[in-house]
């Protein structure tokens, strides 16, 4: 048994959604949660910046004494995952990408995968070669919806305006004739679309960002009732207590417990925070830190 704490970070509260999961995966572990407030967002950054971001935020966390870290943000996890995993040698460390990956590749009966996320994990590929690794003959179609992120922290996930922005999305990835299809890859590149097949629509669409959870309901709506959504905060905290095992799992009948750190604005923190967690959360509850 290990009492010790796991250390989760993000560029700011979309992480909260994977904290929130990994608390009910693990009822009993102590968490310490890194939002990187001063800094975000990281999905409109290049990736050596990101890169370098989460590598601080990855070495903060380490000073607190956590058994494993969790980068519960897909544009990090996509541009720094190796490198923390070299700086913390020996500690385990987990991304979002991979579970979210296999999770996908497991689900999906036609091989044709379609991934929604910030632009920066779209154009860095790291969902479309996860995905090509674990199933070479799987097509991935990939597009950027930036929009997402704000009508999550603004409070507008659900309702009318959330609705027509997912259908502003996913209508062209999820058309069923091959014209519609067509029209929205050629015209999609700079979006961050790529890779469809003319005349077919996925099957499986992964919610490659973690404010997506948030915008379920309105994802659904749009893209209707036959495909599968998989949320890549609900399989990361499944591999979380895969790599746990029994000895790293802390002992049993403690309550479990979450220390929240910000680079900035607690106050922000705590408002948006709280419609993420689906719990009250005070300014008084989060602690200011400097990277």
């Amino acid at each position: 048994m290990n009492d010790q704490p796991i250390g989760v970070f993000d560029s700011g509260v979309g992480g909260l959604t994977v904290l929130k999961a990994l608390a009910g995966e693990l009822p009993g572990e102590q968490f310490i949660y890194l939002g990187d407030t001063a800094r975000l967002p990281y999905g409109t950054k290049s990736a050596e910046t990101v890169a370098r971001y989460a590598l601080q935020a990855a070495e903060a966390l380490s000073e607190y004494g956590i058994k494993a870290m969790v980068v519960a943000c897909n544009t990090a996890s996509a541009a720094s995952l190796p490198a923390i995993r070299d700086r913390m040698e020996g500690m385990p460390v987990i991304g979002v990408i991979e579970p979210g990956a296999e999770a996908a590749c497991r689900v999906s009966r036609s091989g044709h995968i379609a991934v929604i996320g910030t632009e920066g994990t779209v154009r860095g590929g790291a969902y479309q070669e996860a995905i090509h690794r674990l199933r070479p003959d799987a097509r991935v179609s990939a597009r950027s919806t930036q929009l997402f992120v704000a009508l999550a922290e603004e409070g507008m996930h659900e309702g009318p305006i959330a609705v027509s922005v997912a259908r502003h999305y996913l209508d062209a990835l999820f058309e069923p004739t091959g014209a519609a299809a067509s029209s929205a890859f050629a015209s999609g590149a700079a979006s961050g679309a790529t890779g469809a097949a003319r005349g077919t629509i996925p099957d499986t669409l992964v919610l490659g960002c973690t404010h997506f959870p948030m915008l379920a309901g309105a994802i659904r709506a749009a893209v209707g009732p036959t495909i599968r959504m998989v949320d890549s905060a609900a399989t990361t905290a499944k591999a979380v207590s895969e790599r746990l095992g029994a000895n790293l799992r802390a002992s049993p009948g403690r309550k479990t417990g979450v220390r929240f750190l910000a680079t900035d604005s607690p106050e922000r923190f705590a408002r948006v925070g709280s419609r993420f967690l689906g719990q009250t959360l005070a300014a008084t509850d989060v602690e200011l830190v400097d990277l």
